[in-house]
């Protein structure tokens, strides 16, 4: 079935726009509650359900933050407030605090005009397409205030940050510590501000920050993972031995090396794997997504570590993994999930892990990064007005021809954004200038049909 308002990772959009407005988020607060607490037997008699919701710092937080907590309260639920704060912290802090439910406010790496609604189950793990369908659903019919003295509740989290902190630290070996490590942040002005920086430095790390000043307007704003320009440029100034950067929310992370040079996901979940499987630690394989590059695809087999492509998003990671009862998976944009660590991917937790490897095989970050070489990949995003087809003869003879022409040496993948309307072009392969002609052909075969 195909879903009307949820996409890939929640409902997103431009703010005032179709979904995201306080009457629609609204509703979708009342939707939501029906559903996700529509299992009360466990509940003492008289008590009410409780929901979490957390939210990044973008400024229409705000007034969709209100909106959530009116539609949670006027069907019968408490709401946990915890402000500013990233969504693995939501996904924690629902498991440790017991609440059916939590709720994201974000629209993770996307300017502040965006803004989003993500939902996790009791467990702290997305919501499985069920639920998402019966939610909207559930949109579909009145609304029906409960009586006053069932209405819900609400309050503040005031400790919110410190338990996250805490835990983000207890991820990392009580023996190990970060000291000698001069290591710059980039919080992307986003919901890490304030949580990543005392994490690191109580670890014992020397910590420099960027991207800490939040307004409510700058969140991604030339800085974090999506652009990661401002992070390689503080770590050659600062003479750092490694950076780390985060998007909006949290949830992705990406790291510099001491000479400024990026490491994206694959990279970052190849060190992983392979410190793990030095010392036995690596249960079963790695899932990665069609976004993967060929390359680390071709050096975990040389490394007989199992390797399986999921759908993208880190919640289809995330079932991949469960189903094969692996433990490590990602994606190249950052997502990398550890769930001997969390229930969900974590850009905080994620770099300790990368920094585990690092204090264990006494390398800096640029030589574990060395042993893997990235085939050239290429990314196009055309935009759309429309729902295009993919399977439009001119589409698929253009991807015909540039699959013929990689031959064994690459892949093409075309698919729909699930949180923009965009049609994203991907081409990998060995020879750059190839990668680049062929990506381009494609890229303006779609904008032809599209237009």
């Amino acid at each position: 079935m195909t879903k009307k308002y949820f996409g890939t990772d929640g409902i997103r959009g431009r703010v005032g726009d179709a979904t995201i407005t306080p009457e629609f988020v609204m509703r979708l607060g009342y939707a939501a509650g029906r559903v996700l607490t529509g299992i009360e037997s466990h509940l003492a008699k008289g008590a009410h359900p409780a929901v979490l919701i957390g939210k990044d710092t973008r400024i229409s937080g705000y007034m969709l933050e209100a909106a959530l907590e009116a539609g949670l309260s006027a069907a019968g639920v408490d709401v946990l407030l915890t402000g500013p704060m990233p969504t693995p912290a939501v996904a924690y802090l629902t498991r440790a605090l017991r609440a059916q439910a939590g709720i994201v406010i974000s629209a993770s790496h996307n300017p502040y005009y965006d803004n989003g609604i993500k939902f996790f189950s009791s467990l702290g793990t997305k919501l499985p397409d069920d639920i998402e369908h019966a939610i909207e659903a559930e949109l579909e019919k009145p609304m029906h205030v409960m009586e006053s003295a069932k209405l819900g509740k609400a309050r503040r989290i005031d400790d919110a940050a410190g338990r996250y902190v805490e835990f983000c630290k207890s991820t990392f070996p009580n023996q190990l510590d970060l000291r000698g490590l001069k290591i710059v942040l980039d919080c992307a002005h986003g919901a890490t501000y304030h949580v990543a920086p005392p994490v690191f430095h109580e670890l014992g790390a020397e910590v420099v920050v960027i991207g800490n000043k939040p307004d409510g307007l700058n969140i991604n704003e030339q800085v974090g993972s999506t652009h990661p320009e401002a992070l390689q440029k503080a770590v050659v100034e600062h003479q750092a031995d490694l950076g780390i950067a985060f998007d909006g929310d949290g949830d992705r992370v990406m790291m510099v090396d001491g000479n400024g040079r990026l490491l994206d996901g694959d990279q970052l979940l190849y060190i992983i794997a392979a410190a793990r499987q030095q010392v036995g630690t690596l249960q079963g394989g790695v899932v990665g997504t069609l976004m993967t590059n060929l390359a680390l695809e071709h050096q975990l087999a040389a490394m007989n570590i199992p390797f399986a492509r999921a759908k993208v998003g880190d919640r289809y990671v995330l079932e991949l993994l469960i189903q094969n009862n692996w433990q490590l998976g990602g994606e190249n944009s950052g997502h990398i999930l550890t769930l001997d660590k969390h229930s969900s991917g974590d850009g905080i937790i994620a770099a300790l892990q990368v920094l585990h490897a690092v204090i264990q095989s006494n390398k800096t970050l640029g030589q574990l990064g060395a042993n893997l070489t990235l085939y050239p990949q290429l990314l196009i995003n055309v935009t759309t007005k429309q729902n295009l087809d993919l399977n439009n003869p001119r589409i698929q003879e253009a991807v015909k021809q540039a699959e013929t022409e990689l031959q064994d040496t690459g892949r093409v993948l075309l698919r729909a954004s699930g949180t923009e309307p965009k049609i994203r072009v991907m081409v990998e392969g060995e020879n750059a200038a190839q990668v680049k002609t062929l990506a381009q052909k494609i890229a303006d075969v779609v904008a032809q049909a599209a237009s």
